[in-house]
């Protein structure tokens, strides 16, 4: 099959470009191509430029994908690689989420300077992290510690970290591990007392609807039951309209032909919660999230959503 080269767009992190070399391989070892016919262009996104102030603060998700979405809609590239739990639930007109890559694991991991566990961190501590779904939690298990907004990719933080900023953090498993920096993990958090984002751990790609030649490629590395996970956990989040400044805890597991789904909300300081399970069919992932995120939504009192992180309490940025 002759083709021109395709492009891949990514953020130029260590953690994004693992994510696109992953997405590269694949697609040239499923249809048998050169080196050469896959390139790999790094694009500078907003939220990476930004590292004085909490996503919150200066627009949230979108930030890390609007410039590559520009980018995509000019073909200047083909496909967009993203981590999941950084898009949006609504994209620009003429995209869509096309393919899933086969789920890392989707549990934090704890990274301590002065303790191996945040059960063992003494009072007063503190523990950064620039996601309120942490931070929340964080002081729902802990309200003694310091939990201070903690930015920068993950060597950034790691860095930080042996500089004494801070006396523990927390970050996703899966870029550690596509990293091969899991060996920085002091603790691993289970799920059930430390739900993740929706979409963590899962690499997602975006590319123009309609372009028959591109999907086609795709679909050869498309992991259908990640798909089918993800499109519950994000229609959860579409439901509950979750953005940077709700802290949303959400995750699908596919077992068999049927799904199983926990979901949470909290308020910043952790103190109030509202759960939900779910399961069904996998065929009804988007109806069993949608209608989770619903219910949660009608229990939650009101005001629940209000913008938490324009308190100062809940906006407390570490320089880089």
């Amino acid at each position: 099959m002759s083709l021109g080269k395709l492009k891949i767009g990514t953020r130029g992190s260590p953690l994004a470009l693992a994510q696109a070399h992953e997405t590269r391989a694949r697609l040239m070892a499923a249809h048998r191509l050169p080196e050469d016919a896959v390139a790999i262009r790094i694009i500078s996104v907003m939220g990476d430029r930004i590292q004085d102030r909490p996503l919150s603060e200066a627009g949230g998700k979108g930030l890390f994908t609007k410039e590559i979405e520009e980018a995509l809609l000019d073909g200047r590239i083909d496909i967009a690689v993203h981590s999941s739990k950084d898009m949006p639930t609504a994209l620009p007109y003429g995209l869509e989420l096309s393919a899933f890559l086969p789920r890392e694991d989707p549990r934090d991991a704890f990274v301590g300077r002065t303790a191996q566990t945040i059960a063992t961190m003494p009072r007063g501590a503190t523990i950064g992290s620039s996601s309120l779904r942490r931070q929340a939690l964080i002081r729902r298990l802990r309200p003694d510690l310091s939990v201070v907004t903690f930015r920068g990719n993950v060597q950034t933080r790691l860095r930080k970290m042996a500089e004494g900023v801070a006396d523990g953090t927390m970050l996703a498993l899966a870029g550690l591990k596509r990293l091969s920096l899991e060996h920085a993990a002091t603790d691993v958090m289970p799920l059930d007392q430390f739900p993740p984002a929706p979409g963590q751990g899962a690499i997602c790609i975006e590319s123009r609807i309609g372009d028959e030649r591109t999907n086609h490629l795709l679909a050869a590395i498309h992991h259908h039951s990640t798909g089918q996970a993800l499109a519950c956990e994000r229609a959860f989040l579409a439901a509950l309209d979750g953005s940077c400044r709700t802290p949303i805890a959400g995750y699908a597991r596919i077992e068999g032909t049927g799904l199983r789904f926990g979901g949470m909300i909290l308020t910043p300081d952790g103190r109030h919660t509202y759960e939900i399970e779910a399961d069904g069919p996998a065929a009804d992932a988007v109806a069993i999230g949608h209608d989770a995120g619903a219910q949660l939504k009608g229990k939650a009192s009101a005001g629940f959503f209000a913008t938490w992180s324009e308190h100062p309490r809940f906006s407390h940025p570490l320089s880089a």
